[in-house]
């Protein structure tokens, strides 16, 4: 009873407590929601009100004037900010007026002829900035930006992956279309020369086009090279076009005579007299007969196979009647850089064109050509790359004989491959080869000495013409990595090994052969239980 009437005295209080706290909840919410004036908080009705919604009005009233007084505020930031922006917007036409950017293409419609000659100005900054007119110092090898070269059919291209091909017909439209652009601009170029006023000349069609080379810089545009047929046979003419993501503009518009262009073909070697009687039969027939004008280096090592070897080169000099050979022999251990070296200072006649090669590459007269239009001396060296041949044993391994040589130089995904990780095969003038230095010839044996000199010509400003050429091929042979090596060297000699031999297919074929033969067996079995 006690606790029970204890009970019924507290219950009275609790309810109070509860009734004061709800009110004060009320009012905390009802003052954090009231929107506050700059200087003031809105009230709420208060308990001597005329009404409780006549306090409400005001309160809404109150509030709709600071929202009518906070747009007026913002709208007057905002032409604060318009005035702002507007005078810093003529302060910097001020100074573009006063120092004006000379890559400035404003496009004034009011005044056309200042926006043409202001966009043409900008193109021709990006011919001045492009590879065009000298060469760009470069840090690697790696960095050059490699040629593509084309014919009127087709594109040799050194990027194929797995599944272009190192020569095929362009497949993509605006490819096509690019390149058939590229050489009407410059037949056109041609029947329209400058300086020859009403004068008769020769009319060009696309059919006197040789070959072109071409290549794109990211940031700048397409320089496109272009040779056609001159008046004779050793004239050509050479179009130089530049599209700097523009229209194509031209460049160059030139006569190239190369009659009295003297190749110095230099070849190191020692031992090898059975590959340098094949070559010696390529170099008859593509060299002397075809071309003409050509002279022959032959730096020797060693005594071993050299009275063969020369008997060989004095066999071929009275049966074609060929007086233009050197032959050098040296008593020391074979080192390729130091033949070359060796080759080159001999020379003592007029400033020439050095072909340095090897005694397994076939080269035809058109490679000799490419040879003389991609040199100039102080200014451009020639690194053609080469198509190097798989081994024909594994190529033709299915056929009932191997092809001869002339019908294996075919440029096939499956025949070859582009060798662009070789730097051997270079043409240059003799007074290019000098002034650059030389080749290191603290480098002995096989490989590295080539691309010593590359990097020279990329560090010097130079023109480094890289691109794929149909015309040279690396006849595949055995090769041998030998112990006396540098790591480098071997790991170089290996990795060219391992590459020589076939086409991923065929390598997998050669793989995989016994799981197929095991397939094949089982097909046969199951054919006969049916």
């Amino acid at each position: 009873m006690m606790l029970r009437r204890g009970f019924i005295l507290f219950l009275p209080r609790l309810v109070g407590l509860l009734v004061v706290a709800c009110c004060s909840m009320s009012i905390v919410y009802m003052l954090a929601c009231t929107p506050k004036g700059d200087n003031q908080q809105l009230a709420l009705p208060r308990v001597h009100s005329p009404t409780v919604k006549e306090g409400y009005e005001a309160v809404l009233q109150e509030r709709e004037e600071q929202h009518r007084n906070y747009i007026v505020s913002l709208k007057k930031q905002i032409a604060q900010l318009k005035a702002e922006l507007q005078g810093r917007t003529e302060q910097l036409k001020k100074m573009q007026n006063q120092y004006p950017d000379p890559l400035e293409v404003w496009l004034d419609h009011s005044n056309p002829e200042k926006a043409q000659a202001n966009l043409l100005a900008f193109l021709r900054s990006q011919v001045d900035k492009a590879e065009v007119h000298s060469g760009v110092k470069l840090s690697t090898e790696y960095a050059a930006v490699p040629f593509e070269s084309f014919t009127l059919q087709k594109v040799y291209q050194l990027e194929t992956g797995l599944t272009r091909h190192p020569e095929e017909k362009p497949v993509r439209k605006d490819k096509r279309d690019e390149l058939i652009e590229v050489i009407e601009l410059g037949v056109g170029s041609l029947n329209k020369p400058e300086g020859v006023g009403n004068a008769k000349h020769r009319v060009y069609t696309a059919s006197d086009f040789v070959e072109g080379i071409y290549r794109t810089e990211k940031n700048k545009g397409t320089l496109y090279e272009l040779t056609f047929k001159g008046d004779s046979k050793h004239q050509f003419k050479k179009i130089v076009l530049f599209r700097p993501f523009g229209p194509v503009m031209k460049v160059k518009n030139e006569n190239v005579n190369m009659a009295d262009t003297l190749i110095n073909i230099i070849v190191p070697l020692a031992k090898r007299a059975s590959k340098f009687r094949q070559f010696m039969q390529n170099f008859r027939e593509m060299g002397i007969q075809q071309d003409g004008r050509i002279h022959l280096t032959v730096v020797y090592f060693g005594k071993e196979q050299m009275n063969e070897v020369k008997s060989i080169l004095e066999n071929t000099s009275r049966s074609a009647n060929f007086k233009n050979f050197t032959f050098i022999q040296l008593n020391e251990e074979f080192s390729r850089g130091k033949g070359l070296d060796v080759g080159a200072r001999f020379w003592k006649g007029n400033n020439v064109v050095l072909f340095f090669c090897d005694v397994d590459i076939y080269f035809t007269a058109e490679f000799l050509n490419s040879c003389r239009l991609n040199t100039q001396p102080g200014k451009k060296v020639f690194y053609p790359v080469l198509f190097s041949q798989y081994n024909p044993s594994i190529i033709y391994g299915h056929h009932d004989s191997i092809p001869s040589l002339e019908q294996q130089l075919i440029i096939k995904k499956e025949t070859g491959f582009w060798r662009d990780f070789g730097f051997g095969m270079t043409c240059q003038y003799r007074s290019d080869f000098i002034n650059i230095g030389g080749f290191d010839l603290d480098i002995k044996g096989w490989g590295g000495e080539d691309v010593h000199l590359y990097r020279k010509y990329l560090h010097s400003n130079l023109i480094v013409i890289r691109t794929p050429v149909r015309g040279l091929f690396h006849l595949w042979h055995e090769k041998q990595c030998l112990d006396e090596l540098t790591p480098e060297q071997y790991k170089m000699c290996m990795q060219s090994k391992a590459m020589n031999e076939a086409s991923h297919g065929q390598l997998g074929m050669l793989v995989f052969k016994q799981e197929i033969e095991t397939h094949l067996h089982r097909q046969k079995l199951s054919s006969k239980k049916t």
